[in-house]
Formats: C-alpha cells, structure tokens, sequence
C-alpha cells in the first residue's frame, strides 16, 4: 500500500458507520478501554505468576520468570506484526468500500498466526536450555527457568492467535468480546496458580500450568468467534494466503514488531548486564535480575494503558484514512495523547512515592534487595511521564498507512537509543549506567516523536484543505 494517502481513489467520508461519525469521546472510550483493560490483563498472566512465585518461592522465582520473559515478548512481537498489520489493512479498506479486499487480509491474517505460533512452540521446546541461558539465567536461576518455559511453550499457539486476532475482532466493532476473552483467560489462570500452588504445591510448575490453560481457553474463545465474524464472511479459501496479502500484512505490522522485537532485545541486554555488573557490586547477581524481573511487569502494566489506547485508536485512524476524514484523525489523536499524559504523570507519581510498597507486591527480600529495588524504579522510571507517547505515535502512524515513519518511530526508544546506552554507560558506571539509560533514551525518543507528528499535521492540514476544495467543485 502506498504512503501516499492522497493517491487512494475516492471513498465516502464514512456514511452510517460510527467510526466516521460517532462522536470521538466516546468512541475513543469504546474502543480503548476494552483494549487498555485488554492489556492489563494479558499482563496479569506473567504479573500473577511473578507475585505468586515471589512469595511461594522467593527471589530466584523471580529471577527465573524475568529470565523467561524475552520469549513472551517475541511472541507478543510476532502476534502483533500478524494482528496490527491485518487489522490495519482490514480497517483502511472497508472505510474506502472494498469488503472483498478486507475479507482476504482478514483470512490472511488468521493462517499466518496460526502457522507462527506452532512454529515458535517447537523451536522454544528444542532449544530451550540454549535459549535461556542467552537470556541471562545464572547458575542458581537456570532450572527454574527451564522448568517454567519447558511447560509454558505449549501455550505458544494460543497466546499468539489471541493477541492477533483481538485486532481483528476490535474491527469487527466487537472491542467488548475481545477483553472478554483475555479476561476469561486471565482470571482462569489466577485462581489455577493459587490451587495448583498452594493445595496442590505443584510450585511453580504449578503456575506455569496455570499460564497454559488460561491461554487455551481465551484461544478457543477467539477462535469461536472468528468463525461467526460480522463485517466480512471469512471462509475456508480465505485462509490460504496470496503472497500480495502476506506482504500487505508484513508491510504494515512491521513497526509495531520492531517495537516489541527490540523491547525483547532490550530485556536480553539488561538480563546479561545486571548478571555481569551485578556480580562486580555489593548486590551480587541474583538480586539486581530478580528485581528486574519485577520491574519489567510493573512496567507492562504503566504500557498497558499508552498501547492500549493506542491499538483503540487504530480502527478510528483506519477507517477515516480510507474515508479521508483528515480532521477526524487529528482529533482523535490529540484526545489520545491528552488521556495518556494524563495518566503518565499520576503513573510517575506513585512510582515516585511508593517504590517499596510495589516491590513488596511481588515477594520479600533482604535489605540490599529492597535498596536496589528503590534506586531502579526511582532512576529508570524518571521519564516515565512522557515516555507513553512513543507507542501511540508508532500506532498513529500504522495505521493511517505511514509504514516509513512508523517503523522509524519503533526503532528510536528501544533500538537507537536504549539498545547502545546499555552496552556503553555501564562499561563506565557500572549498575548506575544502566539505569540512567533508561530515562536519557525516553526524553530522545520522545522528542523525535514529537516532531514527526508535527510534520504529519501539517500535511494533514493541507489535505483536508485540498479534500475541501475537491468537494466544493
């Protein structure tokens, strides 16, 4: 699909269909916050395990799910490539009027999910040991890594046609029946670690099983209603793919796969930072990996709400961009960006205040862990109060059909910024070099965020100028 909006043939300006006339309050609300609630719950699969693993087994528990995280974050990064993309491709065409096109992404979409999450299930089974030692495990922290990921692979397929397919039903008008389905699965999932824990002191085999079946249900619930789909009738020939369609999703998803790719890089570098430089400190290196295990998932619950609100938008931004509704996608954008600075700042708050309350949430530790645990969430979250921009604006341009300056926005926080902070500062200044990255890479990110929108403003400005006079004569 061409970046070029302006090329696109002639679409009505979205008719009865409340993406193109709803008021966008409340159609942002509809949309973003079963998407947001969404999230925090598919977080709950990894925070649940980390809180009861935190006090069942203690730090090493720890320690072992932070190790196992990176997997997690590369089959959210695959699922989203799948699900953004198709979506995307989805929305942009029904808003122009081209149901059959939408159809065929939407087929296409569900098989290259299908197909991926059975293909990275089996090579995390072979090369599991392999993988989490690359990941950053210690001595102490090996098996209990090996033993969680060994069973929660299984889940795999599941957790991926999930993620994916929940932007597709989003599309369908259906964000409600989405949440629906992670909730399900979410609230299986902690009831089954505390009985399988607890009563049954499975450990955390225990909670690893609880993981699977939790993504099996919301899998088969997703799957239920991807075969009574509204907008479109998906049908069997659908779901073999034309390469067209592969590239069109590929095309399209790619920057918010970059973004969670390199997020998973990022982890593995930490990971292996805070083994080698914790080693040379006070701390040792046990302690700083277990406490950036529970960082890593107070931080997906402070991105939650910024993606969230961001993969809401999307349908909106989609739909409108098909439609030529260029005033449409400029308010919903600055709406957007109003609610996840709001948030932001009362996020930077109570980690501000409260950094040993939240720590506490996940298991007990000695003094030194507390004290590490203070300093990395009061360092590393400084520039937390902006840094919600940077997803909403990757999606912003996603899903208008920008694939450039979305991809170029997904390679900025995380891959040009924090990736070689990481590897430099602490050669310098140890432990502390590694958590001032954090903040140095959010206020670059951020800064060239801004002025990439800016820009698409202006042109979107003067396209709705244009599209103006175009209707007048």
């Amino acid at each position: 699909m061409s970046d070029e909006i302006e090329m696109m043939p002639a679409a009505p300006r979205g008719g009865d269909n409340p993406l193109g006339s709803a008021p966008l309050g409340s159609l942002i609300r509809k949309y973003a916050t079963p998407a947001i609630i969404a999230m925090l719950v598919s977080s709950a699969y990894n925070i649940t395990d980390q809180i009861f693993i935190g006090n069942v087994i203690g730090m090493y528990g720890n320690a072992a799910t932070n190790v196992a995280f990176p997997l997690v974050q590369f089959c959210t990064a695959l699922a989203l490539l799948i699900g953004v993309g198709c979506a995307s491709n989805f929305n942009i065409n029904m808003g122009a009027g081209r149901k059959d096109e939408a159809a065929r992404y939407a087929g296409a979409g569900i098989a290259m999910v299908s197909v991926a999450g059975i293909t990275v299930a089996l090579f995390a089974l072979l090369f599991i040991k392999h993988l989490m030692n690359a990941f950053g495990a210690t001595e102490n922290v090996l098996p209990l890594a090996v033993q969680y990921t060994g069973i929660t692979a299984f889940g795999i397929p599941f957790l991926m046609f999930t993620s994916a397919c929940a932007n597709l039903i989003r599309a369908d008008g259906k964000p409600t029946y989405s949440m629906i389905c992670t909730i399900t699965g979410a609230l299986i999932n902690v009831f089954l670690d505390w009985l399988l824990m607890f009563p049954f002191h499975l450990g955390i085999a225990g909670a690893a099983y609880a993981t699977v079946i939790g993504q099996i249900v919301s899998g088969l619930m997703v799957l239920h209603y991807m075969t009574r789909y509204r907008s479109v009738k998906i049908t069997r020939d659908l779901l073999i793919p034309k390469l067209t369609y592969i590239i069109g999703i590929i095309k399209l998803g790619t920057a918010s796969f970059i973004n969670h790719f390199i997020m998973m890089a990022v982890q593995i570098t930490m990971n292996n930072v805070l083994r080698t430089y914790g080693a040379q400190s006070i701390y040792g290196s046990d302690i700083p990996l277990a406490v950036a295990g529970v960082i890593a998932k107070v931080n997906t619950i402070i991105t939650a709400f910024s993606v969230g609100t961001a993969q809401g938008c999307q349908p909106i931004y989609g739909f409108n961009t098909g439609a030529k509704n260029y005033a449409r996608i400029k308010q919903t954008f600055k709406l957007a960006s109003i609610f996840v600075l709001s948030f932001s700042f009362f996020a930077l708050a109570c980690l501000q205040l409260f950094p040993r309350q939240i720590v506490s949430i996940f298991g007990s530790g000695d003094a030194l862990y507390y004290e590490f645990a203070e300093r990395y969430i009061r360092i590393y979250f400084m520039m937390i109060c902006i840094v919600g921009m940077q997803p909403l604006t990757v999606n912003f341009f996603t899903a208008s059909g920008k694939a450039k300056q979305g991809i170029l926005l997904s390679l900025t926080r995380q891959g040009l910024f924090l990736l070689p902070l990481l590897i430099i500062l602490p050669r310098f200044l140890g432990l502390n070099g590694m958590l001032i990255a954090g903040p140095i890479a959010d206020f670059m990110s951020v800064t060239w965020c801004v002025l990439l929108v800016l820009i698409e403003m202006r042109k979107l400005t003067a396209l709705e100028r244009a599209e103006k006079m175009n209707l007048t004569t």
